[in-house]
């Protein structure tokens, strides 16, 4: 049996750990699970509210999220990944992060999507680092929902934003940070 130095032990973790980052997954089957579940997200909120199809058709693109799931109490935070569809075509993969603190408790998940009315708001949240800043008043219970927000891609650009699918019960006002990025699924 062959014994090992502490630098080839050492050397051997740090490889195996630094290829396992390099995976990135492209050649995966990642973007067409996302994409799938973008389509069903997009059908589900057609079928549920109708008036969005029209809002759709006038849009210059739609951020979709198919899952957020958010929990907190006192400090929350919330994940997703979806898709960036600019004429029907899937052109971008994004996550979405929040961090949120306040009177807060519970959990949820559900689905968004941001309709950029216009080419400009389009192009900023493309070539912006995708920072939002909020306060929330909002609550989700399993029979539905409602969100009373006011966003800064609400108030400083053209985009509105449709939460809609609320699964479980968070209860709260608070001070949030969103961020979207884009990835490789």
């Amino acid at each position: 049996m062959t014994s090992l130095t502490r630098r080839e032990l050492a050397l051997g973790l740090g490889g195996t750990f630094l290829l396992g980052a390099c995976n990135n997954a492209v050649g995966g089957n990642g973007g067409a699970r996302i994409d799938a579940r973008v389509d069903a997200t997009l059908a589900e909120m057609y079928r549920r509210f109708p008036g969005t199809q029209n809002l759709a058709a006038n849009a210059n693109g739609l951020l979709v999220m198919p899952l957020v799931t958010e929990a907190g109490l006192g400090i929350g935070g919330a994940f997703g990944r979806g898709a960036l569809r600019v004429g029907g075509v899937t052109v971008d993969f994004y996550s979405t992060t929040k961090a949120s603190a306040g009177l807060q408790i519970g959990a949820q998940q559900y689905a968004h999507v941001l309709f950029f009315m216009t080419e400009d708001a389009l192009m900023n949240f493309r070539r912006s680092p995708g920072w939002a800043a909020g306060a929330n008043i909002e609550y989700a219970i399993p029979e539905g929902g409602e969100t009373i927000a006011a966003e800064t891609t609400t108030s400083l650009a053209p985009v509105i934003a449709v939460i809609f699918g609320q699964a479980g019960l968070r209860i709260g006002a608070t001070l949030e940070g969103v961020k979207y990025t884009r990835i490789i699924p």
